[in-house]
């Protein structure tokens, strides 16, 4: 959220935006209430309408393997 909204922002939108397709709950209650993140996100993105470069930034990235590991 942060890298989407600013730390700031993403802040308030966790606690303050009741969202329709999480239950009308926040992000955050849906998250103590055990949704997965990823629906969250889905949700939250889909609310905002954030832009697919930036909803799908971490999703596309190469993840980097930790050295010394398997």
């Amino acid at each position: 959220m942060n890298h989407a909204f600013g730390a700031a922002y993403a802040k308030s939108l966790a606690a303050d935006l009741v969202v329709g397709a999480l239950g009308s709950r926040t992000a955050q209650e849906a998250l103590d209430a055990g949704v997965a993140p990823r629906e969250v996100w889905d949700a939250l993105c889909d609310a905002m309408e954030v832009p697919d470069d930036v909803r799908w930034h971490f999703r596309d990235a190469p993840r980097k393997r930790p050295r010394g590991r398997g």
